[in-house]
């Protein structure tokens, strides 16, 4: 291990502690991060700068303990806290893929998915279809079938999702478990367009539908509501808007006993946010398990109703710090008296949350872990958009061409909302464990590109 001078603001600081209680979304970096003796950034044992010389970059390195960390934290804490029964659900738009989807399943938890292709992806990483449930605001015929077919849980959205779920079930001759979703009317302070819990939502039925939800569904033979879901939002650091929720559901759940309804489950999703930057201090997993179960426990003692089985949906907070993205450092450009830009190989098509949520990263230089960061400049991307700025004002160490910049905490709605833009090739992740990388995503390449493209044969011409 290098000795790094206390003197100077260092990459080190983002270092986790090596505690076995750490939890993963309080740290920028993902829990096995350290500093080799060549000065150089490590993570599940691998030197950062060793993986770019042999997968390429951009690339994405996953910590598989930071991941199973997590899965474990969530799913003991539940244990622990809660005195029904319980299930951990990965809400996988964060990042699906076959190995993720794999990691969270032989943890034992279950996969939320939101279209045809992310649940394919969980039943081919082999998740049991009684743990997979599907979301959506507008699921579509076949992919309600898809779902039906293969015994998958589904989340109700609306009227119309109710009718189709019918009319599908009665066809296949089958009975379908269904949970309503409801939006709570809950505010909670995060990025407006991460906030759903708030009654002018996309998502889920009016509360003041209930009635009318639950008194048809107690006619349907063909349906069967097995409970009542709701989600507030996403990179949420405040204990109140849960607790809030817990009383709401409750009240919604008894509702429903009252309708006849076998139901016996609440979804209280997700939402606790990650640390992206020193400003931020969300609370631990362990400690926002504690502050839900307490609160639904409560609930359900004032209203006199045995505990359900309570499911939850974490995303973010169990795949964002998990990850770092790793870049080649390119040219530079000082305007005198405003700023330096320093270019990277990568940026809106790999990590499109700056551009769109305006979402604040750190970075440091993998290669120079002990060096002063003494140097403030924005951080380009290389697409042709003014905009395509990963981190203004960063402070890194002084950086040159070929050095390795690093950004972590990318594993959540990084991959999963890359793009080609300007046709540029997505990158690969790997999966780093014990001092060994496997790839779990291939990079693309120029032929991927170019696979779903026709060419009419007049223009051929």
């Amino acid at each position: 291990m290098v000795s790094i001078s206390a003197t100077h603001p260092t990459s080190r600081q983002y270092l986790p502690p090596a505690t076995p209680d750490a939890s993963p979304n309080q740290h920028i970096l993902p829990l096995t991060a350290t500093v080799n003796d060549r000065d150089c950034l490590e993570v599940g044992g691998c030197d950062v700068t060793e993986l770019v010389q042999q997968f390429g970059s951009p690339l994405y390195i996953l910590d598989e303990q930071s991941v199973r960390t997590a899965c474990r934290q969530y799913r003991d804490g539940w244990q622990k806290y809660y005195p029904g029964e319980s299930l951990v659900i990965y809400a996988s738009k964060a990042w699906s893929c076959l190995a993720i989807c794999a990691i969270a399943g032989s943890e034992d938890l279950g996969i939320d998915v939101v279209s045809g292709g992310e649940i394919l992806t969980a039943i081919k990483a082999g998740v049991s279809a009684e743990k997979i449930y599907f979301h959506g605001n507008n699921k579509s015929v076949a992919e309600l079938e898809l779902a039906i077919a293969n015994n998958c849980r589904i989340i109700a959205d609306n009227w119309l999702e109710l009718e189709n779920i019918a009319n599908i079930a009665s066809a296949a001759g089958k009975n379908v478990p269904v949970m309503i979703r409801l939006t709570p009317g809950i505010e909670c302070h995060t990025h407006e367009y991460i906030r759903t819990g708030h009654l002018d939502s996309k998502f889920g039925f009016d509360p003041n539908q209930l009635d009318e939800v639950f008194t048809w569904l107690s006619k349907q033979t063909d349906i069967t509501c097995i409970g009542v879901h709701a989600h507030i939002g996403s990179q949420i650091f405040e204990q109140q808007p849960h607790q809030d929720l817990a009383g709401v559901m409750v009240e919604w759940y008894k509702l429903a006993l009252s309708h006849g309804l076998p139901i016996s489950e609440i979804n209280v999703g997700g939402g606790l946010g990650i640390k992206y930057t020193e400003a931020d201090d969300p609370q631990s997993i362990d400690a926002w398990i504690k502050n839900v179960a307490t609160a639904l426990k409560i609930a359900c003692d004032e209203h006199g109703v045995a505990y359900p089985r309570v499911l939850s949906e974490p995303g973010r907070s169990l795949i964002g710090s998990s990850c770092v993205t790793a870049y080649t450092v390119g040219g530079n450009k000082t305007v005198p008296g405003i700023r330096t830009y320093i270019s990277i190989d990568g940026g809106m098509s790999d990590n499109p949350r700056p551009i769109t949520y305006q979402s604040q990263y750190r970075a440091m230089i993998a290669n120079k872990m002990s060096a002063p960061m003494t140097e403030t400049v924005t951080i380009a991307g290389k697409h042709c958009e003014s905009g395509d700025i990963l981190i203004k004002d960063a402070q890194i160490a002084v950086a040159v061409p070929g050095d390795i910049l690093v950004v972590p905490a990318t594993g959540a709605y990084n991959y999963s909302m890359s793009s080609n833009y300007n046709r540029i090739t997505r990158p690969a992740a790997v999966l780093v464990n014990y001092g060994e990388a496997n790839i779990i995503i291939q990079r693309e390449n120029y032929d991927d590109l170019l696979r779903f493209d026709r060419l009419p044969e007049r223009l051929a011409k």
